[in-house]
């Protein structure tokens, strides 16, 4: 029986509709006949978790920049799981724009690149969307069985289903499950996930001018010989690309200190070191050890805390960070979040140095001008954020 009903009254992809779960009835089946909107109920349905209390919006909720609102009491660092009590130990990324990472692979430089989660170990969207429901520490589901036997529970799932996959795809567990990754992924692809209406996209077609802050910004950013934010932050050469993704899916490892405030409340040991790409089994080369996925600067600005163990809450924090690479002042030196040390890296082999040392050291006008940027990349719908931070 169904603990609860599927709430989420989404007919359309709609920006304004898809972003409010609705307290209406399940649509008619003949409205969810099509993967984007199949997949749209499932990424709201917590009845696909062991304990029924989460979805992926839990983690990943649309109102919030998809990713996790809550502070799960490690002021957002991890995100807590469908038991009430288990802690991850990787900051939930945003899944906006995550349709542009490519497949992961190894490109003709010898780098990694693309996949999905900080480590890649997911190739694709729908590989990714089939992690969270089986494991532990997420939505808890014993088996694949037993997540398709919840679909089952559900009679328009079973019309949708049969309708999207054929009638025969509830005959083996294993391709039910597949079919439900793939209508989420499906879902994923939508406009919901990539707008691109940011003030800087406005900017491009000439529907906004940038405030002289802004414009200072963005030539800083776009610019190496001032700053190294685009060399892995710039996907297309061209400053004028209508859809730059801020992000080039290289990995790197820059050095991020160990979050000790958060391993002291979720368990893991505080000299455990995020192996980062060895994490992912398709790698096995040391020298990958500690680098992670370059993440998209699409609304960064209000999908904080930062890093992939969350152990910066403020944008400005994150710039400060990277200008202690090429700043001799003793004041770079120091956390303005903890006034102290930034302390040493969680993995201190294979950093970057030759993009990490690469431009000058930053005043302080110029770091309030690069975050002043990274403001205009976030999607129209979210400004309000912005707002909100700024009076809080």
């Amino acid at each position: 029986m169904i603990k609860s009903p599927v709430l989420v009254c989404l007919v359309s992809l709609s920006l304004v509709s898809a972003l409010t779960a609705c307290s209406q009835p399940q649509p008619p089946a003949q409205q969810i006949l099509s993967k984007p909107l199949l997949g749209q109920q499932l990424y709201f349905d917590t009845n696909l978790s062991q304990q029924r209390t989460q979805s992926c919006a839990s983690c990943h909720a649309p109102e919030q920049g998809f990713i996790d609102p809550r502070d799960n009491g490690v002021n957002g660092a991890y995100s807590l799981g469908d038991d009430g009590h288990s802690l991850g130990d990787r900051n939930a990324p945003t899944a906006a724009y995550a349709l542009f990472s490519p497949a992961f692979h190894l490109n003709k430089e010898g780098r990694y690149v693309g996949g999905q989660f900080h480590d890649g170990r997911a190739g694709s969207l729908a590989d990714q969307a089939a992690g969270p429901p089986t494991n532990p520490a997420e939505m808890g589901m014993p088996s694949k069985a037993a997540t398709v036997e919840r679909l089952l529970e559900n009679p328009l799932y079973v019309a949708a289903f049969k309708s999207i996959y054929g009638e025969q795809i509830f005959s083996q567990p294993e391709q039910a499950y597949a079919a439900m990754a793939d209508s989420i992924a499906s879902f994923e692809r939508t406009e919901l996930f990539a707008p691109f209406d940011s003030r800087y996209d406005r900017y491009l077609k000439g529907e906004y001018k940038l405030t002289p802050q802004e414009e200072l910004g963005r030539t800083l950013f776009f610019s190496q010989q001032f700053t190294n934010c685009n060399l892995c932050h710039q996907l297309n050469r061209s400053q004028r690309h209508p859809q730059e993704t801020f992000s080039n899916y290289e990995y790197h490892n820059i050095g991020v200190p160990t979050n000790f405030k958060g391993r002291a409340l979720n368990g893991v040991a505080a000299a455990t070191q995020d192996l980062g790409l060895l994490n992912n089994p398709r790698v096995d080369d040391p020298a990958q050890a500690g680098k992670l996925k370059v993440p998209t600067l699409r609304n960064v600005a209000v999908t904080g805390p930062y890093m992939h163990n969350g152990v910066f809450q403020d944008l400005r924090t994150v710039i400060l960070f990277y200008d202690k690479y090429n700043s001799r002042s003793a004041s770079r030196q120091i956390n303005p979040e903890t006034g102290e040390a930034w302390g040493p890296p969680e993995v201190a082999e294979n950093i970057s140095w030759q993009e990490l040392e690469t431009g000058p050291a930053l005043k302080s006008q110029r770091i309030d001008a690069l975050v002043a940027f990274l403001e205009t990349l976030t999607d129209r719908r979210y400004e309000h954020l912005l707002e909100n931070r700024v009076a809080q």
